[in-house]
């Protein structure tokens, strides 16, 4: 791979399905050492439990703060905002890390992967002022209202409404698989606000307080028990006009251009890693045969490819693109990876899984990954739904 230019690629010269090649400068070197000496800290104070889905199931604000106080969260935001100023390459090699350790980095991971993003593009200055300092000090905790419990892969037929009032909106409807709400500060609520015959028009985005009056948080547990999910409720919440997102009308063009900052990161082909890392101690203590190192090396190099393509997806966002195309991809290769990945670790080391086993031992891990795999080709966009954007990008350029 040749090394980035010092001059990155233009928006313009990058294709809808074009990947820039990557080489991460000598920067990131000592970045990663700095974030694996952290990591060994926490370790040391029991934190970082080496656990699969870490930034859906770790629950840690105070683990957020102190990656905060090390300019690690909101590291792509401008310093006058708080932000770090440093670029999307520079985060992914944090964010690599730190998932492939399996640390718990859910209470920040919406705000600083989504939220500010969005808010840095689309918000007003007062927005950008408020929320974006507070994003990357960690102490402002995002979820995103997209879904609808019969407007899940068809987005745009969503139903929540958002109606005029003397000074503001009132938002109506109900939100589904909403991650974090019960814990999280905001949420960024996708809602009609005008009728039209294009269902993809008349849709804008506000920012409402999940302590406001007329929220209602109600669970949705997994078949483990644990709370992840919620619907949220939003029975007659008044927003004020200062917290719509963005232009009134233009809110399914900003979600399809922030979907490039949820699909195309590292937690699509990592969430299944440190079951990986758990084969491999495992396989160290007893002899080994040709056949497991070899599904292992295939592993690995699917593992290496995709990350070739999510770094690539990086290259773009720094090149101020909206790399909708290539993020689809990393997703649906990517996820279809981590089942992959639990497929070979059962075939390589046919251990029992045992979800009663000692937490973060192999056979514990197994039974937490397999339990939690049938959601991995379906959140953040079904891989159906996925291959129908890359073919859509693909017959733009035929």
């Amino acid at each position: 791979m040749s090394p980035i230019s010092p001059t990155p690629p233009s928006a313009s010269t990058l294709s809808p399905i074009a990947f820039p090649d990557v080489a991460l400068p000598e920067s990131t070197r000592r970045l990663r050492t700095e974030v694996r000496a952290f990591l060994d800290e926490e370790r040391a104070r029991g934190t970082v439990l080496g656990r699969p889905d870490s930034w859906l199931a770790g629950w840690d604000p105070g683990f957020s703060r102190r990656l905060a106080e090390r300019g690690w969260v909101g590291m792509a935001l401008p310093t006058e905002y708080g932000g770090a100023g440093r670029g999307f390459l520079e985060r992914y090699v944090v964010i690599e890390e730190l998932l492939a350790a399996g640390a718990p980095v859910s209470a920040h991971w919406v705000s600083d992967r989504q939220a500010g993003p969005s808010i840095l593009q689309h918000g007003t200055e007062e927005q950008r002022r408020f929320f974006l300092p507070r994003i990357a000090a960690g102490r402002c905790f995002f979820s995103i209202g997209m879904s609808e419990k019969s407007s899940g892969s068809d987005l745009a037929s969503v139903a929540t409404r958002a109606e005029r009032t003397a000074d503001g909106w009132r938002l109506t409807g109900t939100k589904m698989w909403t991650g974090g709400a019960h814990c999280n500060d905001y949420a960024i609520v996708l809602a009609r606000t005008d009728e039209t015959e294009d269902k993809h028009a008349g849709l804008s985005q506000f920012i409402v307080d999940l302590r406001a009056p007329g929220v209602r948080v109600e669970p949705i547990r997994l078949m483990s028990g644990e709370h992840r999910f919620n619907a949220l409720h939003l029975e007659g919440v008044d927003v004020p006009d200062g917290m719509l997102l963005g232009q009134q009308g233009d809110g399914w063009k900003q979600v399809t251009g922030e979907l490039a900052f949820e699909r195309s990161g590292p937690e699509r082909y990592l969430s299944t890693f440190p079951l990986l890392v758990s084969l491999l101690r495992e396989l160290g203590q007893h002899p080994t045969t040709a056949g497991q190192l070899t599904r292992i090396g295939i592993l690995a190099a699917r593992l290496y490819s995709i990350r070739r393509l999510s770094l690539g997806v990086a290259a773009a966002l720094d090149a101020g693109a909206s790399p909708d195309t290539q993020a689809a991809l990393v997703k649906d290769l990517g996820t279809r990876l981590e089942g992959t990945l639990i497929d070979t670790v059962r075939s390589v080391l046919p251990t029992p899984a045992d979800p009663h086993a000692t937490p973060g031992s192999h056979p514990e891990l197994l039974a937490f990954a397999l339990l939690h795999s049938p959601g991995y080709t379906l959140r953040g966009g079904t891989n159906e739904i996925l291959r129908g954007i890359i073919t859509r990008g693909l017959e733009q350029h035929r």
